[in-house]
């Protein structure tokens, strides 16, 4: 017996332990637990890489003029992590949260084994060498896999490994933002996974393990020093809420921008082409803008404790614009408006990373920009405080771009401990909010499934329809016949048959028509018709066909219009492939529902 084999039956032993003296409630929890303690160390392994290669690579350079080697570390760190990608890895890893959201409604929850530790080594390389993306997305994604390669190792169902799933990507939320109520948040608004008592438990307590382990292993301060020197007064209310719509355009700029950009390079299917496009164009713009280097929380924190021009002026250290300091705002808008830029160009080019990261980079900043400018203008008789406004920003990006106003909240204030200014973060929040979804309904993660018809919902009647899939609905145990037989040889396949309709084929398997049981039963018993009539003399057209890349969506609407209980599956060329009952459409439906709802 090979050391396979002898795992197997270790594995097999357990199994049927733990089913006889452990309840799968209980079982849940410890899973939870396990994946809690699992996400928290791939963080904080994730973290330390991006840091240690980053001070390794930048520890000597001169902050008060432009470095070169900016010209060269992106570069390089985008060949190689291309190179880790098609070399060992072999597969997609970009857009973590959107493989997420597939795999919850296409793949059954399950997600591919490398993503455990593959998107931890890709993402440390791209953003340690200064690639201008964040490392949340990456974690998450490792996080979810955790979860979901868990849970398929002690064979749980479907159900559980949505949940195992969402518990990864709280943890991973969690951990390495040390955030657990904004973990749990986002697995419910991003990842929409429904809220249940049967939920809820082994969230929170992923979500606590994680965090807890992140401060063991790191301290228990805020990722983010924040000290509120102005509390937020009711007469900033008006610029609160102008700050969140500014929010919501900034967010709208850089979901669209980042769109147009992905698309540019998803017309070259040489990666080597890619490459050399957005390595230069991410060289450059590090190399003009030093802030775009890597995730850009060394200009989070300055902003958020800044006082001063002489402080805020830093921003602009180790580039040409040095001592410049009366272009600190252009500097900073030309940032945000080429921020978007960077961060495609990273995975464009072959790299890999989140928009966690520059959503709260480009947050920060625009918060920044628009209190600064107002105090500069004058614009109304109130002090607008910069670094509570820039707090603020962040809140109102996050929302934005990932649709999210209650993780924008919960996450901001926990990574600062700005609590003190829970109030505004709500208001920039929902307002930022409210304005994107005046041009664009998806978040920049679900907006491609969406398009698809492969995003789960809270809307239960979708996310059901989105659940299902064809192969549980066909059916091809109903007997086909040709348009050239008579009524004789139609009697006989009706004798092999225990089903009440028949499809009609061509010899290239092409669907013509169907005989419905009930339009021939007048003249199946008269054998003097036998030679008389063929097939094509008294099939009928279905009222509809479906295709069998129809969405269950579509699918139900078929049904709907026609008002038909059974309709033909073709592929694209027309060749036949089944039949779908309204019967059976309506058994797996409430399945799935009941399996979706239950406690």
């Amino acid at each position: 017996m090979n050391i396979a084999d002898e795992n197997n039956n270790l594995l097999q032993r357990l199994l049927v332990w733990r089913e006889k003296h452990i309840k799968d409630k209980q079982f849940i929890l410890i899973l939870s637990f396990i994946v809690g303690i699992c996400t928290a160390l791939a963080a904080y392994v994730l973290k330390f890489l991006v840091e240690y290669i980053k001070e390794f690579l930048t520890d000597n350079f001169d902050s008060t003029g432009a470095n070169w080697l900016y010209l060269v570390y992106p570069v390089v760190g985008i060949f190689l992590t291309s190179l880790f990608i098609r070399k060992i890895v072999r597969d997609d890893i970009s857009h973590g949260v959107t493989k997420i959201l597939y795999a919850i409604s296409r793949r059954q929850s399950r997600i591919k084994r490398h993503n455990v530790w593959s998107s931890i080594c890709a993402s440390a390389i791209t953003i340690g060498f200064g690639g201008s993306v964040g490392a949340e997305a990456p974690i998450v994604l490792t996080g979810s896999a955790i979860g979901s390669n868990l849970g398929s190792i002690f064979r749980m169902d479907h159900k559980t490994l949505m949940l195992l799933v969402g518990c990864g990507a709280a943890g991973a939320v969690s951990g390495i933002f040390k955030a657990p109520i904004a973990g749990l948040v986002f697995t419910l608004e991003v990842l929409m996974i429904d809220l249940t008592m049967a939920s809820l438990l082994p969230l929170l307590i992923t979500s606590v393990t994680a965090a807890s382990l992140s401060y063991v292993l790191t301290g228990t301060e805020s990722m983010f020093y924040f000290h509120l020197d102005y509390p937020f007064a009711m007469e900033r209310v008006p610029y609160a809420i102008a700050l969140g719509v500014f929010c919501g355009l900034v967010a709208w700029y850089f979901t669209c921008s980042m769109n147009w950009i992905e698309n540019i390079f998803r017309r070259y299917s040489n990666p080597y082409v890619k490459f050399v496009i957005g390595g230069t164009m991410l060289s450059i713009l590090i190399f003009l803008f030093p802030p775009l280097y890597g995730e850009g929380y060394d200009t989070i924190s300055l902003l958020l404790n800044g006082t001063t021009s002489a402080d805020w002026d830093t921003v602009m250290n180790n580039s040409l614009f040095y001592g410049n300091g009366h272009l600190l705002v252009i500097y900073l808008l030309l940032i945000i408006l080429f921020k978007v830029f960077a961060s495609s160009a990273t995975n464009g080019g072959g790299g890999c990373g989140g928009i966690f990261a520059p959503s709260l980079f480009l947050g920060c900043i625009a918060g920044f920009v628009f209190s600064y400018v107002c105090n500069e203008f004058h614009i109304g008789n109130t002090y607008i405080p910069e670094k509570n406004f820039a707090l603020m920003g962040m809140a109102g990006l996050m929302s934005g771009v990932m649709h999210a106003p209650l993780t924008g909240v919960f996450l901001i204030a926990e990574l600062t401990g700005g609590y003190a200014l829970f109030l505004p973060l709500m208001i920039v929040s929902v307002c930022a909010y409210l304005t994107i979804i005046i041009f664009e309904p998806h978040s920049i993660y679900s907006m491609r499934l969406a398009k698809k018809g492969e995003l789960v919902t809270h809307h239960k009647d979708k996310a059901v329809l989105t659940l299902m899939n064809m192969e549980s609905v066909i059916e091809t145990d109903f007997q086909v016949v040709r348009p050239d037989m008579d009524l004789g040889e139609m009697v006989k396949a009706i004798s092999k048959s225990g089903r009440n309709l028949f499809p009609v084929v061509d010899v290239n398997n092409v669907l013509l028509g169907i005989v419905p049981l009930n339009d021939i039963r007048n003249i199946i018993f008269r054998q003097e018709l036998y030679h008389r009539y063929r097939v094509e003399n008294f099939m009928v057209t279905p009222k509809a066909c479906i295709k069998i890349t129809d969405s269950m969506e579509e699918v139900m609407r078929k049904f709907d219009e026609t008002g038909a209980w059974n309709l033909p599956v073709v592929d694209e060329e027309g060749r036949y492939k089944g039949i779908v009952s309204k019967s059976k459409m309506l058994t797996a439906y409430r399945q799935v529902l009941v399996d979706l709802s239950a406690e």
